[in-house]
């Protein structure tokens, strides 16, 4: 059982930065990779902050790419803890762009980062319990617990289902497939 334990809004996290030409893609727009890298390192802190100890990435379980971001936009990033396992944390982020100059703001991207923390030695180390103080939180939480029965379900899908049964290869015509094997 946990001893200690720490609110949603203990591990909010909330960076800003202007989108630069050096951040484009070939079209233009800011390159998603760019923005992966910036959710990483606010799950990163959020994960920390919360935990109190160093935290490492052990999954990127979603990332939506909702909207562009156009250069000359600052974007903010909102984190925070949304669920806690014993030694994992689910970080929800929010990213949202502002066009500065006319103050329209846009939802561009939802994501969720599993963290692990971690002592000195490198070991998975407990994190504090997570207090729900908002619907919101509930919310978040129950839509975490949801995710994780669905990467459950998955996974267990990929131990028991068998591809080369004639059956799953004929499936495949009802897709955009030509199997062509050697």
């Amino acid at each position: 059982m946990k001893t200690s334990y720490k609110t949603v809004a203990s591990s909010d996290i909330k960076i800003s930065e202007l989108m630069l030409p050096s951040h484009t893609n070939f079209s233009g727009k800011i390159h998603g990779g760019y923005i992966l890298s910036l959710l990483d390192q606010i799950a990163f802190a959020c994960a920390s902050k919360f935990s109190g100890h160093y935290c490492v990435t052990a999954s990127v379980d979603t990332v939506n790419f909702l909207r562009p971001i156009e250069v000359g936009e600052l974007v903010t990033m909102k984190a925070s803890v949304n669920y806690v396992g014993n030694s994992s944390m689910i970080v929800g982020i929010r990213v949202e762009s502002e066009n500065i100059q006319t103050g329209e703001i846009k939802h561009c991207n939802s994501s969720y980062f599993t963290m692990v923390a971690k002592d000195n030695s490198g070991k998975s180390i407990a994190v504090p319990g997570l207090i729900l103080s908002t619907m919101n939180d509930v919310r978040r939480c129950f839509n975490c617990i949801k995710q994780i029965a669905q990467k459950k379900e998955k996974d267990l899908h990929e131990e028991i289902f068998d591809y080369s049964s004639p059956e799953a290869l004929a499936s495949l015509d009802q897709h955009n497939i030509k199997l062509d094997l050697r």
